[in-house]
C-alpha cells in the first residue's frame, strides 16, 4: 500500500470513518445517516457540494504543497502497471500505513486553514482513471474487513451491489407480528447466506417526497410481502435494475419473490409515489392562492390514495364555487363552530346574527352554517375516518346492481341480455370475484346498469353516537339546542360526505383490484404461450384457412428459412386436384407436419388434411396435423418488420409463413407481435391500457431474459427484448456485429456504443454464447491470419477484466475492443452471470472439474459427488456467497450446452384424425388445448369447432402436478389438459 497514490489512501480512510458499512449499503447519491439519529421518515436530500473529500480538486493545476513532495510520485509508466496490479487484489484497511494516516491529517488541517495552496498533478487523466479503480479497492476492502469488524462473513457474490441502499433483515424477530402469514412469502424461514448485518434504519427508505406515511410500511400492507423485501424491492428499483435480473440474480434480497410479485410491488410503489407527487404538487399550488392551513397541510399529507386526496382537495380546485363550510367560513362562522366544541357555555348564536346579510339573517341559518362547518371538519378528520372504514370493514357492506330505468330498444336488446346475471345483482364486497366487478363496471358504462354501494344504517347508528359522545363530544357542559347542532352536523357529515367518500373509495379499490388482476391473468397467458415448448429440426407446411381466397401455404426448412409458397382452393370444387399439389409439395420438401391456423375455415380444412390422412393418401409420410393460433398474424404480416424480413412476399403468404413459425419457436415469431393482439386475457379493452402494456411489455422481457438468445444469430426484435436492452441498443448490437464479426464472449458487449455499465449488468446473464461455433470461427480467422504472422489465441481461459487506465473515460470516446478479450470462454454459454465469474471458477477447482467438462455428465457426477459430501450451505460458505448465487452457479454447470427450460412445457397437440360435437357422449374424456384462462374458468379447445369452459371451481391445485402450479391459476393458454364431455 506503500505505492498507493495520496488520492487511493484518503477515499480508503473515509470509508473507514463512515460506519464501516459494507459496499453495496452506500448510496451512490447520498450519504447514510447516523444511527443514532431520529428514526422518522424523511425525504431524499441531494448531495451538496459541501459533503466532497477534502482532494476532490486534485487533478487541477495548483501550487505545490509541502507535504505533496513527501508523497511519492506515480508518473512513469512501470510504476502505473504495478499499482494496478496492486489495486487489483484485495487489500485491508489496515496495511495502510501510520506515515500515510499522518499524511491525511496534515492534508485536512491544510484544507480547513487555507484554500490557496493546492496540489499539482503531472498526468490528469492517469490519475482520475487511478480514483474509478480506488473504489474498486474500497469496494474488495469491504468484502475482506467484513463491515467493519463486526465478525459478519461478507460473500463477494452478485448481491455485493454498490450503489445501491439495500437492506436486510437481522433475525426471525424482527418479522412477529402476531398476525397470520402474509400469502406471499416463500419461505417462513430467512434465505441461508446472509450477505450483510441489518442497517440501523431497516424498512425505512427515503423518498423524495414526504408525506405523513411511510411508503415502505404502507407497501407491505398492500402487497402482503415482509416490510425488509419491500425495502430492498424499492432500493432496487432505484438502482435501475430491472425485473428479470432482480428475479434470478438477487433472489437472496426478495426472498425468493417471482417475477409477478415483484410487478405486483412496481405497480403499487408506482401508485404510492404518484399519490406522494400530486399531493405536493397540490400543496404548491394551495400555498400559492395563500389558502394553506396547517389542518389542511396535516389532512393532504395523511393522504394515501388519489381518492381520499380529491376529497380533501376538492373546495380549492380552480374553478370551484366553494363549498357549504367555505361559504359558512366567510361569513365569519368558523369561530361560533370551534366555540361549540371548545367553551360551548360561552358561546352565543344570536350574536351571529345580522339581518342584512344572506346567511346570518336568521338563527336557523347560522345554526346551518355552523353545521356544514363542523361536517366539514368532521369529514376531514383522519381519526373519524378511520374508525368509520373499520367500523365497516366489520360490517356486511355490498355492492349491488339493477336494470338501469331506460326505454328499451331492439339494438339494446341484444346488449341487456349479456347483462342478465346482474340485473338484480348483490353480493358482500368482500366475496365479488373481479370478473364480476369489470362485467357490472362495462354494464354501467353502457348505461344499462345502474350500480351502488349499501351500507347498513346500523353503521350510521354506531357512528353518529360514537361522534357526539367520543371523539367530537364538546369539553364542557353544552346546552341541548347546542347538542342537537352537533348531533345534525354528524349525521349531515355522514350523508353528505363521508358516506359517498366511502362508496368512491369502495368501488375505486375494487375496480383497481379488478383490473390489476386482469392484467395480472393477462400476463400469465401471455407467459404460458410465449414460454410453449418449441418443435425444432421439423420441417414444417403452415395454412392460413380461407373460402374465396384460398388456403395460402408456406414451408418453412428446420431453421426458419422459407422454402415455398403457394395457395390452394380446398373448398371450392377443387379439393381432389389440389390434393396431388400438397401430396407433392409434402413429397418434394419431406414435409410430414402441417400447421393449421385456427381463423376462417380452419374446420374444414382440419377435416380435409384428417380425411387424407385417415385414407393414407400422403404415404410414405406419416403425415400429423395442429392446429395453432393465429390471432395477430394478420396484423404482423403488413407490418414494417414483416415487410423487412420478407420484402416482396404477399400479406397473405407472411401469414402462414407466420403460422409455421409459431410452432417452430413461438417465442422468437410472438415476440413480434404487439402482445394485446394475441388476445389471451380478459376485460382486457375496459382496464386501463398504459398498465396493461407496461405489464405486457414486462412478461415479454421476462420470457425472452429467461429463455436466453444467442447474440451471434438472434434477431433484432428478439434482441431489444433482453433485459437492458431497448431498440437502439440493439440495433447497435446488430451493427456491432455485421461490422466486426461475431461476438466472442460476453465482454466484448462493453464495446457496442450506448451499452454502459448498467446495461451490460442486466444484459449479461440472459445472452448466450455457442461455443462450437466461436471455436470455428477462431479457427478459420486464425488460419487466415496466419499468413500475415498474425496470431490469435483461442486458449480457454478466465475472462479478463480489460482496465483502460490511459484512456481519458468521456462519454463520447469510442469503445474499442481491445484483442485481449478476443478469447472464447465457456462459462458464456451459461446462465452464470459474469459477476459470479470468480465464484464459478473456485467452485469448479473444488469439485476437480474444468471449463470443457461444462455441461457433461462428468460434470454432473463430480458436483452431485460433493454435495453428497457437504451441504449446499456449508459450500456457500466457504466459498464466501449465498446459496442462491450458488445454486445458480450448479445449474448452469451441470445443463447441456443446448438447454431450453421451455422444454418442460407442453408441447403442440398433434392428431391425425378429427373429432365433431355429435361424436360426444356424456362421460367421453377428451383432451385439448387451453385457448384462453380467466378468472372464471379455462376455455379448452377440444377439436369439435367450439371450446369447452371448464368452471374454475373445476381447477383445482389438487389436479395439478407441483411444476404445472401457479400462483392463482393452474392452467394457462397452450396447456394440455383432459375433462369429460358432460362438463361442457
Amino acid at each position: 500500500m506503500s505505492a498507493l497514490s495520496r488520492r487511493a489512501k484518503l477515499k480508503v480512510q473515509a470509508v473507514v470513518v463512515k460506519d464501516e458499512l459494507p459496499s453495496f449499503l452506500e448510496s451512490s447519491s447520498e450519504s447514510e445517516e447516523d444511527n443514532d439519529k431520529d428514526s422518522s421518515w424523511e425525504p431524499q436530500k441531494k448531495a451538496s457540494s459541501s459533503l466532497k473529500l477534502p482532494i476532490s480538486k486534485k487533478n487541477k493545476p495548483k501550487k505545490v504543497s509541502v507535504v505533496q513532495k513527501k508523497a511519492p510520485q506515480i508518473s512513469s509508466s512501470p510504476r502505473k502497471v504495478a499499482i494496478k496490479e496492486e489495486l487489483n487484489s484485495s487489500v485491508l484497511i489496515d496495511d495502510v500505513s501510520e506515515d500515510s494516516k499522518d499524511e491525511l491529517k496534515v492534508l485536512q488541517k491544510q484544507k480547513t486553514t487555507t484554500s490557496t495552496r493546492k496540489r499539482v498533478s503531472n498526468k490528469p487523466r492517469t490519475q482520475k482513471a487511478k480514483k474509478l479503480k480506488v473504489d474498486e479497492v474500497i469496494c474488495r476492502t469491504d468484502n475482506v474487513d467484513g463491515g467493519g469488524g463486526s465478525g459478519i462473513e461478507i460473500p463477494s457474490t452478485s448481491t455485493m451491489q454498490r450503489g445501491s441502499s439495500i437492506k436486510k433483515r437481522e433475525d426471525e424477530e424482527d418479522l412477529t407480528f402476531g398476525e397470520p402469514p402474509l400469502k406471499k412469502i416463500k419461505s417462513t424461514l430467512f434465505p441461508q447466506g446472509q450477505p450483510v448485518r441489518t442497517a440501523g434504519n431497516v424498512g425505512k427508505v427515503k423518498e423524495e417526497l414526504e408525506m405523513n406515511w411511510d411508503m415502505v410500511q404502507v407497501l407491505s400492507e398492500r402487497t402482503n410481502i415482509e416490510p425488509w423485501v419491500c425495502a430492498n424491492i424499492i432500493c432496487l428499483f432505484n438502482d435501475d435494475n430491472t425485473i428479470p435480473f432482480i428475479a434470478r440474480y438477487r433472489k437472496e434480497l426478495i426472498n425468493n419473490l417471482d417475477a409477478d410479485a415483484l410487478r405486483e410491488v412496481q405497480q403499487t410503489l408506482e401508485e404510492l409515489r404518484t399519490v406522494a407527487k400530486k399531493t405536493h404538487a397540490t400543496i404548491q399550488k394551495i400555498k400559492k392562492e395563500g389558502k394553506l392551513s396547517e389542518s389542511l397541510l396535516t389532512a393532504l399529507l395523511n393522504c394515501r390514495t388519489l381518492e381520499e386526496l380529491d376529497h380533501v382537495s376538492a373546495p380549492y380546485k380552480t374553478g370551484s364555487k366553494g363549498t357549504k363550510a367555505q361559504r359558512a367560513k366567510q361569513l365569519g362562522l368558523e369561530g361560533a363552530a370551534k366555540a361549540l366544541l371548545e367553551n360551548p357555555g360561552t358561546l352565543n348564536l344570536l350574536s351571529f346574527v345580522k339581518p342584512s346579510v344572506k346567511g346570518l339573517s336568521t338563527l336557523q341559518e347560522i345554526e346551518i352554517g355552523v353545521q356544514h362547518i363542523l361536517a366539514d371538519m368532521f369529514a376531514k378528520d383522519k381519526d373519524t375516518l378511520d374508525f368509520i372504514r373499520k367500523l365497516c370493514s366489520r360490517r356486511y357492506v355490498c355492492i349491488q346492481s339493477s336494470l338501469a330505468k331506460v326505454s328499451s330498444k331492439n339494438e339494446r336488446e341484444k346488449d341487456i341480455s349479456k347483462f342478465q346475471l346482474y340485473q338484480n345483482f348483490s353480493c358482500n364486497i368482500k366475496s365479488i370475484q373481479h370478473h364480476q366487478i369489470l362485467a357490472i363496471n362495462r354494464g354501467e358504462n353502457l348505461k344499462i346498469l345502474t350500480v351502488k354501494v349499501n351500507i347498513p344504517d346500523s353503521v350510521k347508528n354506531e357512528f353518529c353516537s360514537w361522534c357526539v359522545q367520543n371523539r367530537w363530544r364538546p369539553l364542557q357542559f353544552a346546552r341541548p339546542e347546542l347538542m342537537k347542532i352537533l348531533h345534525d352536523s354528524v349525521e349531515d357529515s355522514y350523508k353528505r360526505l363521508i358516506y359517498p367518500l366511502l362508496c368512491r373509495e369502495y368501488r375505486s379499490k375494487l375496480t383497481s383490484d379488478a383490473e390489476k388482476e386482469s392484467i395480472m391473468m393477462f400476463g400469465r397467458n401471455l407467459r404460458q404461450l410465449l414460454l410453449t415448448s418449441p418443435v425444432p429440426g421439423r420441417t414444417l407446411m403452415g395454412v392460413d384457412p380461407g373460402y374465396k381466397h384460398g388456403c395460402k401455404l408456406a414451408i418453412v426448412s428446420p431453421t426458419s428459412q422459407i422454402l415455398h409458397t403457394d395457395v390452394v382452393y380446398l373448398h371450392s370444387g377443387q379439393g381432389f386436384r389440389e390434393a396431388e399439389k400438397i401430396k407433392r409439395l409434402l413429397l418434394n420438401f419431406n414435409c410430414s407436419t402441417v400447421v393449421i391456423g385456427n381463423g376462417t375455415a380452419c374446420r374444414e380444412t382440419e377435416a380435409y388434411f384428417a380425411d387424407l390422412i385417415m385414407k393414407k393418401y400422403f404415404a410414405p409420410l406419416d403425415v400429423v396435423y395442429c392446429i395453432v393460433n393465429e390471432a395477430g398474424a394478420s396484423i404482423y404480416s403488413v407490418s414494417p418488420e414483416a415487410n423487412k424480413e420478407m420484402p416482396g412476399l404477399d400479406p397473405n403468404l407472411r401469414s402462414a409463413v407466420s403460422i409455421a413459425r409459431r410452432v417452430q419457436d413461438p417465442l422468437a415469431e410472438l415476440v413480434k407481435i404487439e402482445p394485446k393482439h394475441i388476445g389471451v386475457g380478459m376485460y382486457q379493452h375496459d382496464v386501463s391500457q398504459t398498465l396493461l402494456k407496461a405489464t405486457l411489455d414486462s412478461v415479454v422481457e421476462e420470457c425472452v431474459s429467461f429463455v436466453g438468445v444467442d447474440i451471434n444469430i438472434c434477431s433484432e426484435i428478439l434482441l431489444r427484448h433482453i433485459a437492458g436492452l431497448n431498440a437502439s441498443r440493439a440495433k447497435n448490437i446488430i451493427e456491432w456485429r455485421e461490422k466486426n464479426g461475431p461476438f466472442i464472449n460476453r465482454e466484448q458487449l462493453k464495446s457496442v456504443k450506448g451499452l454502459g455499465p448498467k446495461s451490460f449488468q442486466q444484459c449479461a446473464g440472459f445472452i448466450r454464447f455457442n461455443q462450437d461455433y466461436i471455436r470455428t470461427f477462431c479457427s478459420s480467422l486464425q488460419n487466415e491470419s496466419s499468413a500475415g504472422n498474425q496470431v490469435l489465441s483461442i486458449a480457454v481461459t478466465t475472462p479478463i477484466d480489460v482496465q483502460f487506465t490511459d484512456e481519458k473515460q468521456g462519454k463520447k470516446k469510442s469503445k474499442t475492443a481491445p484483442k485481449a478479450t478476443l478469447k472464447p470462454n465457456p462459462l458464456d454459454q451459461t446462465c452464470i452471470h459474469p459477476e459470479s465469474y470468480d465464484i464459478a471458477m473456485r467452485f469448479l477447482s473444488l469439485v476437480g472439474g474444468n471449463l470443457c467438462e461444462i455441461g457433461k455428465p462428468e460434470m454432473q457426477q463430480k458436483i452431485n459427488s460433493l454435495l453428497q459430501k457437504e451441504e449446499v450451505e456449508g459450500i456457500a460458505k466457504s466459498l464466501g456467497t449465498t446459496v442462491q448465487t450458488l445454486q445458480i452457479i450448479i445449474d448452469g454447470l451441470s445443463q447441456p450446452e443446448s438447454f431450453d427450460f421451455r422444454t418442460d412445457f407442453d408441447k403442440p397437440d398433434f392428431k391425425r384424425s378429427i373429432v365433431c360435437l355429435e361424436d360426444l357422449n356424456v362421460g367421453t374424456v377428451l383432451t385439448g388445448k387451453v385457448e384462453n384462462a380467466t378468472l372464471f374458468g379455462v376455455f379448452v379447445d377440444i377439436g369439435v369447432g367450439k371450446s369447452g369452459l371448464i368452471p374454475i371451481r373445476n381447477v383445482t391445485e389438487a389436479k395439478l402436478s407441483k411444476v404445472k402450479k401457479r400462483r392463482s391459476l393452474g392452467l394457462g393458454p397452450g396447456r394440455e389438459g383432459g375433462s369429460q364431455s358432460d362438463q361442457y
